[in-house]
């Protein structure tokens, strides 16, 4: 029989090694950077079990992971792939079946497939600082290896409902709460789960599949099946996932309802919501590795400078002190900067209030910002970044500025959200070292960045932008320089073609309603009363020199903001508000209708699936627009930016993921039945054209 010794490792050569400590075999897992549960790892395991099964001399297993996690979940390199024995759940099985109680401990994370295989081990003990999850609901899936009958038969179905269906993150204490956890390490986990698994070696193996489940009460799934659909908004992985956890209570056996888990699991891996949904996953790796910018290394960040202190820049303050960064931030007199002090300081109590921050952390995090009235306070800070007032002239002046007092090297960023950086940079006579970081508000929490690359941008302070994102746990997005980049550009066309919309006869809270359904993840007047009118009406005034007198102009929001409604923060906009809910407003509905008909526009019915249409066509041409002029480098950079920073559901991949998946040619077709009612606004972009003539998809460009 093959006895397997503390100097001996048979499967060294591998991703899986097995020691033997005072007889319990420690299975270790190194297959960097997350663990991944490869092929290899997957066959690595099966073979060290049937080691130490073989072992007389092991009287307990103990599977843990190397490096800096435990599991993190499936190997991504092999999605899409065939699949390659052997599976997950053969793995799975072989650990619950162990005559020889098997521990898993957990380290760093144990996620999907990760929590699955814990769940096939006899017990489960985790570093305090460790979490645990079953995610597959945003890709779109569901766990598809025992996942949805194991966990409830442990925490109780009510319980399972709320991990599996949400898909969240669970901290090791409260993982101890809901007896997911055996215990929790004290001191070093390795020694502590030897110690455990060795005490608990004469202890029968508890196997979960060999629990019963306690039935929910009567209406449980209905009641949980409103709330899921309403948070789901339109994705079905989270409803799928609650019919797998039923079936964990009324099938006939534990192996019936494993197969009615796998069919599920199957029919959703297919599915055009689980392709768009893996496509946002890769699309957010990808996006920090823009092309050309692999060879550049980032400059050194170890402080910020901020200047502007408003609700924006204390935002940027805020998430940078969280990321450990010592930041000081600049206003205009001392009286501004203590209101941007407090900002900061509300910001990060709401960030303890949420449970995402100790008291502790948020102290020192305050103790490594100043708020001061001096702007030659930021004289040695590594990167600035500017968020003042969206006007030219201030920008440039604030930058000449910087010029002057900057440390030679230091990164400056403009926040501007529309300007050009090419001119803000040309107030400055380092303009390699100028670039654009566009925040998306409130900055501490949007996880988007636009990395906005002027004309001279060298190519390492790009780099030093997306490290900062990356720093911020932002994902940043490349953009060239035009009015707007990537988002604002897309959002003006598509709000000029909903202004039509509202002339030929709909109305603000309708297309709000029709897109909601279509899964936004708030109603484009609704953004617009939450961002403040007053921006986009200077905006507008800025730009209408230089409109073209040919092209539709709709007034209508000129006409609600010189009434001095700018949105929630007047209490009126394209809506009223009352108490911050917003309501209909009549008077808006009359300055619509007026509008028409000083125009001679005859109103007409317009249905929920036509404003859809319009809408969606209306991001998709402008983004290839945008992609045939460069400003955006690829198509899953346009989806990530309007997911992100615009509330486009995740679900449905992004626009031009969507383009494709409805199919290009009807995209055009569409566009195409548009032009005929009006040519000025309506023309398919060459790009979208010249895909249809050879077959190919926005995926292509990618």
């Amino acid at each position: 029989m093959f006895h397997m010794t503390e100097d001996h490792d048979p499967t060294a050569k591998g991703p899986v090694g097995t020691r033997v400590e005072g007889g319990v075999a420690v299975i270790s897992i190194d297959n960097p950077p997350v663990n991944a549960l490869s092929q290899a790892v997957r066959q690595g395991l099966l073979e060290a079990l049937a080691a130490a099964q073989a072992d007389d001399a092991v009287i307990a297993i103990v599977v843990l992971g190397a490096g800096r996690t435990f599991i993190a979940g499936a190997d991504i390199r092999e999605f899409g792939q065939p699949p390659a024995g052997p599976g997950l759940s053969q793995v799975i099985d072989a650990l619950e079946a162990s005559a020889k109680p098997v521990t898993a401990a957990i380290h760093g994370v144990a996620l999907g497939g990760g929590l699955e295989l814990a769940l096939g081990c006899h017990y489960r003990v985790a570093a305090p600082e460790a979490r645990v999850g079953l995610p597959e609901v945003a890709l779109g899936l569901i766990p598809g290896a025992g996942g949805t009958q194991r966990l409830p038969r442990l925490v109780g179905v009510e319980a399972a409902v709320d991990l599996i269906t949400s898909g969240r993150h669970v901290p090791a204490p409260e993982a101890r709460e809901l007896e997911i956890l055996d215990a929790l390490a004290e001191g070093d986990l390795r020694p502590f789960a030897i110690a455990f698994a060795r005490d608990n070696a004469e202890t029968p193996p508890r196997r979960l599949c060999d629990q019963a489940v306690e039935p929910p009460p009567a209406e449980f799934f209905q009641v949980q099946a409103r709330k899921v659909a309403a948070r789901a908004k339109g994705q079905e992985s989270p409803l799928r996932a609650l019919d797998a956890i039923r079936a964990a209570t009324e099938a006939p056996s534990f192996a019936a309802g494993l197969a009615q888990e796998r069919d599920i699991f199957v029919a959703l891996k297919d599915s055009d919501q689980s392709k768009a949904l893996r496509h946002v996953f890769f699309a957010e790796r990808a996006a920090a590795k823009p092309p050309g910018l692999a060879a550049s290394a980032p400059r050194p960040v170890a402080s910020l400078g901020v200047v502007g202190g408003g609700t924006m820049g204390g935002g940027i303050a805020t998430a940078a002190l969280r990321a450990g960064l010592p930041v000081t931030l600049v206003e205009r007199d001392d009286e501004a900067a203590k209101r941007a002090a407090q900002t900061v300081a509300v910001n990060l109590e709401g960030f303890v209030a949420r449970g995402r921050m100790t008291a502790a952390a948020k102290e020192g995090a305050l103790e490594t910002f100043t708020a001061t009235s001096e702007i030659g306070d930021i004289a040695q800070a590594d990167l600035v970044i500017e968020a003042v007032f969206e006007d030219m002239a201030v920008k440039q002046a604030v930058f000449a500025r910087l010029d002057r007092i900057a440390k030679p090297g230091a990164v400056l960023a403009t926040n501007t959200s529309y300007l050009d950086v090419n001119e803000i940079a040309a107030a400055t006579g380092r303009p390699a070292d100028v670039l654009g970081l566009h925040f998306f508000s409130p900055a501490q929490l949007m996880r988007l960045i636009e990395i906005v690359q002027g004309d001279r941008t060298a190519p390492e302070v790009l780099a030093t932008g997306f490290a900062l994102a990356k720093r911020l746990g932002k994902v940043g997005v490349l953009a060239g320089v035009c009015d707007g980049f990537i988002g604002n550009r897309i959002l003006r066309r598509t709000r000029q073609l909903a202004d039509a919309l509202l002339e030929d006869g709909a109305l603000p809270w309708q297309i709000d309603r029709a897109m909601e359904a279509f899964g936004m993840a708030m109603g484009l007047y609704k953004v617009l009363d939450l961002a403040g009118l007053d921006i986009g009406w200077a905006e507008r005034k800025r730009r209408a020199a230089t409109r073209d007198p040919k092209a539709r102009y709709v007034a209508i929001a000129d006409r609600i903001c010189e009434r001095g409604w700018f949105g929630r923060k007047t209490g009126r906009g394209w809506y009223r508000y009352e108490g911050g809910k917003p309501l209909p407003d009549p008077e808006v509905e009359a300055i619509i209708l007026a509008e028409s008909g000083a125009k001679g526009i005859v109103r007409r019915a317009i249905d929920d699936q036509e404003i859809q249409d319009r809408m969606v066509c209306a991001m998709i041409n402008e983004a290839a627009a945008i992609l045939e002029e460069k400003i955006a480098r690829r198509p899953l950079d346009v989806d990530l930016i309007e997911i992100l920073g615009y509330g486009f559901p995740r679900w449905r991949g992004g626009p031009l993921f969507h383009g494709d998946t409805i199919g290009l040619d009807r995209v055009r077709a569409s566009i195409e039945r548009f032009a005929r009612d009006d040519p000025e606004a309506w023309s398919p972009a060459p790009l979208i054209d010249r895909l249809v003539a050879e077959g190919k998809t926005f995926a292509s460009l990618n």
